[in-house]
């Protein structure tokens, strides 16, 4: 996000300025691929530090072995929190997107088909199936729905 808005023609403020340190969630490897994604787009200046959940292991670029912070640190205490506000974040936007997904119908899609009418259709009929198996007419009793959307939603169900 933050190279998209730093090539953007208006800015985000709230990218207002480049972050110095990158947290990746994950070891060694994980470091070394986001060091490379960095470099490949000539950002050099950002320092990158990975946290393997396993051991609380603290990875930078280039070291084989990963630095060791005591179980009372501030530090690493610190680098926990990232990392836990990040795996709350990406779970609650999985889960937004899959119940999102779960709510989607193939009546979503039909044009001139809105919100509104797309509840009352259901109302009506009870079930996608049903409208599937409507006729135009029957379709058409519906409040809101003309013959020419009528036929949109039966050349969409038909597919």
């Amino acid at each position: 996000r933050y190279l998209e808005q730093m090539t953007s023609e208006e800015p985000d403020e709230r990218f207002g300025y480049r972050p110095s340190l990158l947290v990746v969630d994950g070891a060694g490897p994980q470091v070394a691929a986001a060091t490379r994604a960095l470099n490949d787009l000539g950002i050099i200046d950002i320092s990158v530090v990975g946290l393997a959940k396993r051991l609380e292991e603290i990875w930078v670029p280039n070291d084989p072995f990963p630095v060791i912070l005591p179980r009372n640190s501030e530090g690493l205490f610190l680098m926990q929190r990232l990392r836990d506000e990040a795996h709350r974040f990406a779970i609650t936007y999985h889960r937004s997107k899959r119940a999102k997904a779960m709510t989607s119908s193939v009546l979503d899609d039909i044009p001139g088909l809105g919100e509104s009418k797309r509840t009352a259709l259901l109302r009506h009929f009870g079930s996608v199936k049903k409208v599937r198996a409507a006729t135009a007419e029957e379709i058409c009793e519906v409040k809101g729905i003309g013959p020419s959307l009528a036929a949109k939603i039966i050349a969409a169900l038909a597919d």
